[in-house]
This record gives C-alpha cells, structure tokens and sequence, in this order.
C-alpha cells in the first residue's frame, strides 16, 4: 500500500495501535477530491503545507485511533480544542465526541440547526457525513497568516452532496464553507517549523 501523502502517523505505526476499524485507514477517495478540487497547492516543506498536512493527520488520529495515549499530533496532557468561543474541550472529550460533534457544537436556537451535535454519537456523526459525502470531505489551507508558535490560518472545507442527509435527499452539488482557526504548537514543532520555512522559502 502507498503511503498517504498528506497525513503521517498513518502508515508504519506501532502493532499495539488500536485503530477504531482493525487498521489504518485509507484516503484515497478524498485525496482524489482534493487533488481535483483544491484551490492552492503548496509548495513541498513550505509553512503553509506542513500546517495543511498536520491539521489532516489530526483528523485522521481523531477520527480512526481510539486511544489517545497513540495520538501523535497533540499533546495529551496540554491539548484544548476551542470552536467559536465556546469552552475549551479535552483530548477526551474531543475524542469521545468525535471530530463532526465537537467542531459543530453550536449555540443557535433548537429549530435554526441543520445539524445538532448534542443528540449524535460518534458512530452517528461519522456515517451521516459518509452516506451524504461519499466522495469524502475535502480539506484545504487556503493562507497563514502568522507563524509558530501560534499559527493563524484560513482554510476552506468541501465535498459533494452526493448521498442522503438526515432525510435530505441528494442534490449533487458542492457544498464548501471557509473558515479561520489558530493552533498553537510545541516547542520541537517550532524549532522543525522555523527550519522548514527558512529552508524552503
């Protein structure tokens, strides 16, 4: 199997793993997507990349490891995941939600949310996004703005609505929305950031 190009930690990881399916996942349906769809592409090593490809190893971590102690893009101990200025949740928590769940918590009233993150599982979030996705949810960086060690970026999220939602029938077409988010990274990450920026650009 070829490694993934964009997400580390995905490929050659330890056997007492535990993956949430019996192993590693694959990608290559959304990279397809992406590859096809993306807006920008980076230049290899550039700031702008590595923050992209982190934020997908990420995801991939949270969404397919299930213990949090094999996580390698956070810190366990010291991980927060603030969204829209709600408070902050735990590696645990974030974990325990999921990744659909704990992105959109949202403090809209009852009958204005398409999606209510309260009353959805784990299990739930992940298949109602894969039956209305099947191609994948693609994910990009659109810019950064600053450097480590808090880094500012925007970025741009996109798939089509190719599968049923929540009774929603399909309609074929791009649904895309944009966004901006901060991550602030450890001391080692910095030292390799500030490398790879002055080696590369």
């Amino acid at each position: 199997m070829a490694k993934d190009k964009y997400r580390s930690f995905l490929h050659d990881e330890p056997d007492n793993v535990q993956w949430r399916h019996g192993g590693p996942p694959t990608y290559d349906a959304v990279n397809k997507l992406f590859e096809e769809g993306r807006t920008k592409e980076w230049t290899e090593g550039s700031l702008e990349e590595i923050v992209q490809n982190a934020i997908k190893s990420w995801e991939m971590e949270l969404s397919h490891k299930t213990r949090l102690q094999d996580f390698k893009t956070i810190n366990p101990e010291k991980f927060k995941l603030f969204v829209n200025g709600r408070e902050g949740l735990s590696g645990e928590d974030t974990l325990s939600l999921g990744s659909y769940n704990a992105l959109l918590q949202s403090s809209l009233p009852e009958d204005l949310k398409p999606y209510k993150a309260d009353e959805e599982t784990f299990e739930s979030s992940h298949e109602a996004f894969k039956s209305a996705f099947p191609r994948g949810f693609a994910w990009e960086v659109i810019k950064v703005y600053s450097g480590p060690p808090e880094i500012a970026f925007k970025f741009r999220h996109w798939g089509f609505f190719e599968g049923p939602f929540k009774g929603h029938a399909p309609t074929g077409k791009m649904a895309q929305f944009y966004g901006l988010g901060t991550v602030k990274v450890l001391l080692l990450l910095c030292f390799y950031l500030f490398f790879a920026v002055k080696k590369f650009g």
